[in-house]
């Protein structure tokens, strides 16, 4: 074989990605560290989607001393662990819904003794009065979902389509882009996008 093959020219070196990421990577983020800062770590709780940038050796200190409940009492943190177990969503005990209460004049209409009646089931409201039945039913909040509601200075009542408004408003309200570059509301637009967030894992929105 020649010394200057022409296969030797078509053989490609796979390029090192991992000295690239390397290269363009900001510095460590810890205190007096000038190493790479290659991997993220979540700043914490209420700034989800915000990460610092810490070299390997500090990015595994910092999570080992990370909780993600500092500073919460305890039954809050028992409150959010409960609520987790259905995805923060909404949940009814079994027979406490509005539709299935009976209404006081179906004993009237019917023959027999009343003890029947309270055992009748009427899951559909067929049996309610049409005074009754057409009443709305009135939305109980979780403290999250109230409190999210607050920051967008809603209540209870405010339709899905009344919330997305307000949240497109307060965003175009507060967002640097939109009102000339003055950062001096970041924190008020993190707390709506965070409230935003609640109520749409709440599905309220």
């Amino acid at each position: 074989m020649k010394p200057y093959s022409k296969y030797f020219e078509k053989i490609r070196i796979r390029p090192d990605r991992q000295a690239e990421a390397k290269a363009n990577a900001p510095v460590c983020q810890w205190d007096g560290c000038n190493e790479p800062g290659t991997h993220r770590a979540p700043v914490g709780r209420m700034r989800e989607g915000e990460y610092f940038k810490f070299c390997f050796d500090h990015v595994r200190e910092y999570n080992k001393n990370f909780n993600y409940f500092s500073g919460l009492p305890d039954s809050d943190i028992a409150r959010f662990q409960k609520e987790a177990l259905t995805g923060h969503r909404p949940t009814w005990k079994m027979g406490a819904n509005a539709a299935t209460a009976f209404s006081p004049n179906f004993s009237e209409k019917r023959s027999g003794a009343a003890g029947y009646y309270n055992r009748m089931r009427d899951p559909f409201g067929m049996f309610h009065d049409e005074a009754t039945a057409n009443q709305p039913r009135e939305r109980k909040l979780k403290s999250l979902e109230a409190k999210a509601m607050e920051t967008l200075g809603l209540d209870a009542k405010a339709t899905s389509a009344e919330i997305k408004a307000r949240y497109k408003e307060l965003v175009k309200l507060h967002h640097p882009d939109a009102n000339g570059g003055d950062r001096g509301s970041e924190d008020r637009l993190r707390d709506v996008l965070q409230a935003y967030r609640v109520l749409k894992q709440a599905g309220l929105c």
